[in-house]
Formats: structure tokens, C-alpha cells, sequence
């Protein structure tokens, strides 16, 4: 059977993602371990402001997503003058609301910091301001960056992403060792790497997009025009996916105040088994990132026969590869909890949540992650919006609270919570999928 992309097409496209996928969990991961040498207050201060930082990131990412689905089925429909329409006002929408939320969250970070995780010990609370101050520095630089690259994978050019990624963590993770080792910064250091290393990428992606030889080219790109009615467009996958996103991250939260309670060791847990998370969903990450794009560009050309091959053939392709990373990860589980430098108590108590985790992402988080991506490239962000709010606060919020509360649990209840979530989440976006009535949803 002939299909919309070549076999080749697809690997060219999927492994720079993967390798992309698993430098930038790299960065978060070397700001962890690193700052690991100045105790769990650090490690802990790290994992609280990663959490916030988190919400804010995924709403770059939502307006990014927006921007990636519309190129991408103006591609897939042959229709370049438009495609270049909205990349400009991507990045206008996406570099404008950065500069918004830097400026407002470096104003009342202290406030929010108290707000969500009230009376942590006072070592942890400096640190958190010591790491988050240049994190919101950055941000503008990210949002730039990640509205290109988003640019960059509807296009197929994942190569120059990955090499984006490789400069990042070679900064990152050089100027952590100069400024956290060399210097005693710890989590200040850590963050100021972060922050080099985000204005670098951005300054390396807009000069390899500002050529006329590029199809989508940045030149140009100061005088406009501003299209409401392409903005609106990307408004209509980018609000529900934020929100989506953001009630995702605020219930995320609303847990991370709820380990706090339980001690610095548990967070410090939470923050290794979180790890574990990320390094098993590596090249799923991946794979999801250029599902969006396959699937995009196929709904471009009302190419449904297609988006159900290569729906099925993503999914596949993230059991097997999700496969070949837990088998090792779980024998190896005792071994790399120790890199993070736990107390001998906490790290066996991490060691069954870790190996708990991997599990779960292997037989879960496909369905919970993946299917939605074909969802969210056809326009049905509606339908994930409000499956994710139900589940989110159903299970992973509500239920980790009866766990802890009432049953007195640990940490590791967080975690039987989060997989009640992604079970619930992801039988609903199969059932979805299965209906077919995605395929009446139209964004160009």
C-alpha cells in the first residue's frame, strides 16, 4: 500500500526527535544530580521550582503546539504563503505572553512560592529564590526557541533541533560544573547555566531560520503583518491545550505542596523517581513530537486512511522503544538512585517506587500521551481538554490526598494516584479515537 510518507522520511524525522527528547530532559536531570553535592535542600529547592516552572513552560509549548498544527496541514495542503503567516504570528503571540509572565513572576515569586508550598524548611526556601530568579530570566529566549523548533519539526527538519539541544546541554552542563563547582553557586549556578544555555539555543535556531534559502524563512519577520484571523487559528489549538496543560501542572501542584508536608526526604524522592519518569518516556517524547507532525499534514490533505496507519504504527514504535529502555533501567534501578546522592533511608524507599514507575510507563502512558497527539493535530483539543481536567482532579489530585490524609500513605501513594490518572485519561482518548468523531473537527 502506498502511503503519505516514506519509510525513510519517518526515520529521518522520529530519531532526531528521540535524541532531541532525551538531551532536553538532560538539562532539568544535570541541574538535579549537580546541585545534588550541596544536600537534599537543594535537590529539594531544584524539584519545587522545576514544578512551577514546569506549568509556565507548558504554556509556551501549548502556543508552540498551536503554531506546529496549523504549519503543519498548510503543508500537508501545499499552501507555503499561508504556512509563513503563521509562523510570524506564532512568534509574536508566543514571545509577547513570555515577556508577560517573566515580568509579573519575577515580581511575586516569593508570594508564589509561599502560596503553593507554605512553611518548607528556610535552607530549601533561599534556595528555591537562589534557582528561580534566572530561570524567569529566560523565558522569552525559551518561548522564541520553542515556537522555532516547533517551526522546524512541521517542516521535517529535526536534525537542527537535536543540534540545538546538543549546544544547550553542553552549556548547561559545563556551566553548571564551572558554577557550581568551581564557584559554590549551587542552585544559582544552576540556574544561570540553564539560563546561558536557552538564549544560546534561541540565538542558534533564529540564525539557521533567518536564510533565504529556508522555506519558512525568519526574514522579514519584524514587519509582519499581524493576522488576527491566523492568530484565532492558532488560538483554537493553543487555549485548550494550555488550559489543558496548566489545570494539568496546578493539580501537579497542588501534589508537589502535598509532598512537601511529608519532608525534605520525600521530596527529594519524588524528584528521583520523577527522573525515572522522564528517562523512560525519552523516546516516547520523541515519537509523540513527530506524530504531531505526521498526523498534521495528513489531516492537511484529508488524509484520514493515513492518520489511522500511522497512529497505530507510533504507538507500536513507543511500546518497543519505551520496552528497550525500562528492561535496563529496572535492573539498574538500586545503582542510579544513588547518583542522586539520598540518604541510605530515602534511597530505599526510592528503589520499589522507581521500578513501580517504570512499570507503569511501559503498560500506561502510551495510551495516556501518545493517542492524544493524533487528537490534538486533527483540531479535537476540546475533547483532551476536558478529559484531562476530569481525570487530573479525579485521581491524581483528589485521590492522593485521600491516600495520604486519611490512609496516612508516603510518597509513594502520589504515585499509585498518578497511575489511576493516566489509566482513566488514556480509555478515554482510545474510546475517542475509536468514535471516529475527530475526524469532523477542522482548524484551516
Amino acid at each position: 500500500m502506498e502511503h503519505q510518507f516514506s519509510a525513510r522520511y519517518l526515520l529521518t524525522l522520529i530519531i532526531p526527535l528521540i535524541f532531541e527528547s532525551l538531551l532536553n530532559m538532560m538539562i532539568g536531570m544535570a541541574d538535579t544530580i549537580m546541585v545534588s553535592n550541596c544536600g537534599e535542600a537543594a535537590v529539594s529547592a531544584v524539584s519545587l521550582v522545576d514544578s512551577v516552572s514546569v506549568l509556565l513552560i507548558q504554556l509556551f509549548t501549548a502556543f508552540s503546539t498551536g503554531g506546529a498544527v496549523v504549519v503543519s496541514q498548510y503543508l500537508g495542503r501545499k499552501d507555503k504563503a499561508s504556512a509563513i503567516l503563521s509562523v510570524r504570528n506564532l512568534i509574536y503571540i508566543s514571545v509577547l505572553i513570555a515577556l508577560v509572565l517573566s515580568l509579573l513572576m519575577l515580581l511575586f515569586r516569593g508570594f508564589v512560592i509561599d502560596i503553593i508550598f507554605g512553611d518548607i524548611a528556610e535552607d530549601v526556601r533561599a534556595y528555591t529564590d537562589d534557582y528561580f530568579v534566572p530561570i524567569l530570566i529566560s523565558y522569552p529566549a525559551l518561548a522564541l526557541f520553542e515556537s522555532l523548533t516547533a517551526i522546524s519539526r512541521s517542516e521535517g527538519k529535526t536534525g537542527r533541533t537535536m543540534g540545538a539541544a546538543v549546544l544547550m546541554n553542553v552549556v548547561n552542563i559545563s556551566g553548571n560544573a564551572i558554577l557550581i563547582y568551581a564557584f559554590g553557586l549551587g542552585p544559582r549556578g544552576a540556574g544561570i547555566a540553564s539560563l546561558s544555555s536557552r538564549v544560546l539555543g534561541c540565538m542558534m535556531m533564529f540564525a539557521l531560520m533567518y536564510r533565504r534559502s529556508e522555506e519558512l524563512s525568519m526574514i522579514g519577520i519584524a514587519k509582519g503583518p499581524i493576522s488576527p484571523a491566523m492568530i484565532k487559528r492558532i488560538l483554537r489549538i493553543a487555549i485548550p491545550a494550555g488550559i489543558e496543560s496548566t489545570v494539568f501542572h496546578i493539580g501537579k501542584i497542588l501534589v508537589q505542596s502535598l509532598i512537601a508536608t511529608l519532608g525534605t526526604a520525600s521530596i527529594a524522592i519524588n524528584a528521583v523517581v520523577g527522573n525515572f519518569n522522564s528517562y523512560s518516556n525519552i523516546p516516547g517524547n520523541g515519537i509523540n513530537l513527530a506524530l504531531i507532525t505526521i498526523v498534521g499534514q495528513c489531516r492537511g490533505k484529508n488524509n484520514f486512511k493515513d492518520i489511522y496507519y500511522y497512529t497505530r504504527l507510533m504507538m507500536l514504535a513507543v511500546y518497543l522503544s519505551t520496552l528497550l529502555i525500562t528492561i535496563p533501567l529496572y535492573i539498574l534501578t538500586p545503582l542510579v538512585v544513588h547518583l542522586y546522592g539520598l540518604e541510605d533511608v530515602s534511597a530505599a524507599l526510592a528503589v520499589p517506587i522507581a521500578r513501580g514507575c517504570l512499570i507503569a510507563c511501559l503498560v500506561i502512558w502510551p495510551f495516556a500521551f501518545t493517542m492524544p497527539n493524533t487528537l490534538k493535530a486533527v483540531g479535537d483539543v476540546k475533547f483532551i481538554m476536558l478529559s484531562s481536567f476530569f481525570s487530573m482532579w479525579a485521581f491524581r489530585v483528589v485521590l492522593s490526598y485521600i491516600l495520604v490524609r486519611l490512609f496516612h500513605m508516603g510518597v509513594e501513594a502520589i504515585w499509585y494516584s498518578m497511575y489511576a490518572d493516566w489509566t482513566c485519561r488514556g480509555t478515554l482518548y482510545y474510546l475517542r479515537y475509536k468514535s471516529g468523531k475527530w475526524k469532523e473537527k477542522s482548524i484551516i
